[in-house]
């Protein structure tokens, strides 16, 4: 049977990451404990990583909820646009067309 290094422990885990970021080299910790470098690493980076602030989903959901709105204000606009282009091609007709009784 082959020796496969330590056990994985939550303690163990803890403990290397505690010693790669005291002494900055996890591919050093991982040589102490026989464990491949890489896992070690990604638990120092997982271990230092900013948590995501709370309210960064707030202003995301805000964003959402204002990207929507102005869809929406767009549309009227588009519709009022095309409102007033046809009140002012009906003006113009109607200045065209001689009043009744007129000719």
């Amino acid at each position: 049977m082959t020796d496969q290094g330590p056990r994985m422990t939550p303690e163990l885990k803890a403990q290397c990451i505690q010693e790669a970021l005291d002494c900055r080299n996890a591919a050093a910790v991982a040589r102490r404990h026989p464990l491949p470098p890489d896992p070690v690493r990604r638990w120092v980076r997982a271990a230092t990583r900013r948590p995501a602030r709370p309210e960064t989903a707030d202003l995301r959901a805000a964003f959402a909820q204002t990207e929507a709105e102005n869809r929406q204000l767009k549309e009227i606009l588009g519709d009022k646009d095309l409102e007033i282009a046809i009140l002012k091609d009906l003006v113009k007709k109607a200045d065209r067309v001689p009043p009744r009784g007129v000719k």
